[in-house]
């Protein structure tokens, strides 16, 4: 069963009907127990991240996560919050995160007024590299953003996917079962589907 990590923020009902769209078996939890059961997981997350690290240390989620993720190797994807709290630290709050991926979450600062923050609408992801996750895309596929903040990885074989908004910015990761996106694929029309699908294969 693939468990959507309930932790108080994010577009659970959105993501759990993508699931149901494709029939692939998923619920929203925030039980230990089921987060220690899953077959895969999914780390959504809109709002703040000093709020959502929060929320994980409190209900003891980070934990169960570590042994699921880290140890267990079970195959995650966090979304747009979800990936950045994967990092080592952000900016946005000024706290550590994760920590399974090295790099920093940090706020868009344009010298363009043009390019307005937060960064809100439809955008392409270049790929860095091959990947059972963006298998089927193509650079002209468009996936939905919004987020003032964003994800600067220390390793650059963790990049997945690049877009541009002024400037290059990772928005999409992969180290080893771990995956994120900065983008909403529950918000992506069919290439949103399509990802998530590959996801449910991994």
């Amino acid at each position: 069963m693939i468990v959507i990590v309930d932790y108080g923020l994010g577009n659970l009902r959105s993501v759990l009907n993508k699931f149901k769209k494709i029939n692939v078996p998923a619920k929203i939890s925030e039980s230990l127990t089921d987060i220690e059961e899953a077959s895969k997981l999914i780390l959504p997350g809109v709002g703040h991240f000093a709020k959502g690290i929060s929320k994980l240390k409190e209900s003891g989620i980070d934990t169960a996560l570590a042994k699921k993720v880290l140890t267990d190797k079970t195959p995650i994807l966090g979304i747009c919050l979800g990936m950045q709290l994967f990092l080592d630290h952000s900016e946005e709050g000024d706290v550590e995160g994760l920590k399974w991926i090295k790099g920093e979450v940090k706020k868009f600062n344009h010298k363009d007024s043009k390019f307005k923050v937060p960064h809100m609408g439809w955008n392409s992801v270049v790929k860095q590299k091959d990947n059972v996750l963006l298998n089927g895309h193509t650079n002209d596929s468009l996936f939905y953003f919004v987020h003032s903040y964003y994800v600067s990885c220390a390793d650059q074989s963790e990049i997945l996917g690049t877009t541009s908004y002024e400037f290059e910015f990772t928005s999409s990761i992969q180290k080893g079962n771990i995956y994120g996106t900065q983008f909403h694929p529950e918000k992506s029309h069919e290439d949103g589907l399509e990802l998530i699908r590959n996801f449910a294969k991994i």
